[in-house]
């Protein structure tokens, strides 16, 4: 018998075994089908010693069991229920043991929670466009609160919370309470109605919204446009208190201050009494040891000033002594200097009069001089003016108006240059013959020259 004989009965196929099969058709679920989110019902919810979690999920027609190791488990945000609508993000693989096909969740939320998630984060990135977040505008908590309005249910243990801390914090603070539903598909609506109100009033100094824990479903009022554009709007500063620590909602985004809880709210709102009276206590004591000091201060002062005050009289007194001394230093300041001018004034008078010349003689010799030098003046104008006659004679003679006058003219060519020999001279030029009492210009119709006389 040949091997194709087998083959073709498929007798030489491999044998697996149980749990060979069971590996391979696991990795074939897991290969086949991604990471997905499965909308179901909670079902035969068990939690074991382990940690890890068991449950079937169920819908009206089918079910497939589920297990949720500790180390996802331990994330989750809340405990499943029996009847709880769900959605797991899971994976579809086989339990090998008993050969029964499961899911592997990763991740668990209420069901729904996924599009309220992502209508809060659109929400919230529309009034984040429109400013409502900007921290810029959120206004400060007053220091000094007399009274504190609180917009919540009547019916909440959130109310309770707040009224137990305001009474143990500041008793003296006025609460006024503005009621309204904080869930349901009207509360949105009483909500922005009851902060409207309490702005309309401005009764308050600070307004508390709050609520007290839940799933999203529970606190979704606060996740309401009209509820943040009421919180921006009130006309007092508003602490947001909703839920737990970790619960955010669009009314802790717009509000001025967000509280972690109810509680920490109406502590943020309200500074102890027993602080302030402490801080009073030591602020008095501070202020009574700063007057004490001062007034002690003072004291000593006006003992050091006392001992040195003396009477008018004696003052007077004082005075008369010190301006006697003055007068005397001054008078014999001056008396001194002035002795001393005068003295030293009688020396350089003798010396002067000691080397004082003779200047009789002088005076006689520069009589003479200016005599002697009166005449020589006298005598060298004469000698100059004859001189300057002479010469304005001899002047007058050789001016050459005169020469005109007397007949003669001058002639200058068409440079201006003058002529003194017909050889500078051509037929057609014209001259210029200036004359005793002004000039002509002249054509030259020939030129003759003269014969040499020699």
């Amino acid at each position: 018998m040949n091997n194709s004989t087998f083959t073709d009965d498929g007798l030489s196929a491999p044998v697996l075994t149980v749990t060979a099969l069971n590996l391979a058709v696991a990795r074939l679920l897991e290969r086949s089908f991604p990471l997905a989110w499965i909308a179901g019902e909670i079902s035969n919810f068990t939690r074991a010693s382990s940690g890890h979690w068991y449950f079937t999920l169920k819908d009206d027609a089918a079910q497939v069991r589920a297990v949720m190791f500790r180390g996802r488990a331990q994330f989750c945000a809340f405990t499943p229920r029996e009847g709880d609508k769900v959605e797991a993000r899971a994976s579809v693989t086989l339990y090998g043991a008993r050969g029964d096909y499961q899911i592997n969740v990763e991740a668990l939320r209420r069901a729904g929670v996924g599009r309220l998630y992502e209508a809060f984060l659109h929400l919230k990135e529309k009034l984040t466009a429109q400013g409502l977040f900007n921290p810029a505008r959120k206004r400060s908590i007053p220091m000094f609160a007399k009274t504190i309005g609180i917009v919540t249910s009547p019916q909440a243990a959130a109310l309770r919370d707040i009224l137990t801390a305001l009474k143990r914090r500041a008793p003296h603070i006025h609460i006024v309470v503005y009621p309204t539903p904080v869930q349901g598909q009207q509360a949105p609506d009483q909500i922005v109605a009851a902060i409207n109100n309490a702005s309309r009033r401005a009764e308050c100094d600070v307004l508390l919204v709050c609520r007290g824990g839940g799933s999203i479903e529970d606190l979704w009022s606060f996740n309401d446009e009209g509820v943040a554009h009421a919180i921006v709007a009130c006309s007092m500063p508003v602490i947001s208190g909703v839920g737990h620590e970790t619960d955010f909602t669009i009314a802790d985004f717009s509000a001025d201050l967000r509280a972690a809880t109810p509680t920490a709210a109406a502590e943020m709102a309200a500074t102890p009494r027993a602080d302030w009276l402490s801080s009073l206590r030591a602020d008095a004591t501070d202020l009574r040891r700063a007057m004490r000091r001062t007034l002690t201060e003072a004291m000593q002062s006006l003992d050091n000033q006392s001992r040195r005050l003396l009477s008018p009289a004696a003052q007077i007194g004082h005075q008369r002594l010190k301006l006697l001394a003055l007068s005397t230093a001054m008078g014999h300041a001056n008396r001194a200097p002035l002795s001393q001018a005068r003295f030293t004034l009688d020396q350089l008078r003798a010396r002067w009069l000691a080397l004082r010349p003779d200047v009789t003689q002088l005076r006689v010799n520069l009589l003479a001089l200016q005599r002697r030098n009166a005449r020589s003046t006298a005598i060298q104008q004469v000698q100059r003016r004859d001189a300057l006659t002479a010469l304005t004679a001899q002047l007058e003679l050789l001016n050459p108006q005169r020469t005109l006058e007397r007949g003669y003219a001058i002639v200058t060519d068409a440079r201006g240059a003058v002529v003194r020999a017909p050889a500078q001279l051509k037929a057609r030029e014209s001259i210029t013959v200036q004359v005793a009492e002004g000039s002509a210009d002249v054509a030259i119709a020939t030129v003759q020259a003269v014969a040499d006389q020699s």
